[in-house]
């Protein structure tokens, strides 16, 4: 027992919680990236596009088994 969880929980809270953190990181890092290299919006939209759709399918793989109730 963690914290009053099992090992299961703790590692599933753990994990949704740090990896929510490191996606909001790298939100940051692609913001940054397209203020450095001066994108204008067409571009940073499509950076965060691009480079944010592999977060986009973590976060909907979780979707998807809550609805299918995995």
């Amino acid at each position: 027992m963690i914290f009053g969880l099992t090992i299961a929980e703790f590692e599933d809270l753990s994990l949704k919680f740090f990896v929510s953190g490191l996606i909001a990181y790298m939100l940051f890092i692609i913001w940054n990236l397209a203020r450095e290299s001066r994108a204008g919006k067409f571009g940073t939209a499509m950076m965060f596009f691009g480079l944010g759709f592999g977060m986009f399918g973590f976060m909907a793989k979780e979707v998807i088994a809550k609805v299918l109730g995995m």
